[in-house]
């Protein structure tokens, strides 16, 4: 009697994404740790670059990067988040790439540590921090992006946690492993799946944008 496998492996997430979504995690953890938990706010800043650099890297990626990191194929409008919703009850099976929940975070998140990392470069805590745009701009102006850099930390403190929950969601819910793919890049799917493969994603060229990325904010925060 035949054996026939009643799953098959296909490539998810390019190394670059992978690589991009833990490097995010220890930068986003490394900068709260030196704001809430040291005086020492040049790591707090360096942190802060470095976040800067990966969303450049992740912004240009969803245009250039591998079939699911590209937001062409994950983002969608209310229409589609709504039929989601709909069908998610009652639908069954593993998800490839992101949902358009899942989206959702996605750019949420981008959104929050963008605000995050860019009104940093332009506030003081008047003691041993200075932004290196904060001479460009009003100490009144400079006061008001203090006080939305101090809220949204609140607010990306909270799409942390439903980002978490989501995962124990699929996993437990759902029976569905979003954390392995994430690490391995592939991901078990029904053999009988129409999913192929994600296409693209070379690492070379992930390297090439990352390293423009980081010369990027380098020069922007050293130079100007």
């Amino acid at each position: 009697m035949t054996d026939i496998k009643s799953t098959r492996r296909i490539r998810v997430w390019d190394l670059p994404l992978r690589l991009f979504h833990w490097a995010l995690l220890v930068c986003v953890c490394g900068a709260i740790a030196t704001g809430e938990f040291s005086s020492e706010k040049d790591w707090h800043a360096r942190f802060g670059y470095a976040v800067l650099s990966l969303l450049i890297f992740r912004i240009v990626w969803g245009f250039v990067g591998s079939t699911h990191a590209r937001f062409l194929n994950f983002v969608r409008g209310p229409g589609g988040i709504l039929a989601y919703l709909k069908k998610m009850k009652s639908e069954s099976g593993v998800m490839i790439g992101h949902n358009p929940i899942g989206a959702l975070s996605v750019i949420g998140m981008l959104l929050v540590l963008g605000l995050q990392a860019g009104s940093g470069l332009f506030i003081t805590d008047q003691e041993l921090f200075e932004g290196p745009f904060f001479k460009y701009i009003s100490n009144s102006t400079a006061s008001l992006l203090a006080q939305i850099h101090e809220a949204n930390a609140t607010l990306i403190f909270i799409l942390i946690g439903l980002h978490l929950a989501a995962i124990l969601f699929y996993r437990f819910v759902k029976r569905d492993n979003l954390v392995t793919p994430m690490i391995t890049g592939n991901k078990e799917v029904p053999a009988s799946a129409p999913e192929q493969s994600a296409a693209g994603g070379s690492a070379l060229t992930g390297l090439v944008i990352f390293g423009i990325a980081s010369a990027l904010v380098w020069y922007l925060t050293t130079r100007l």
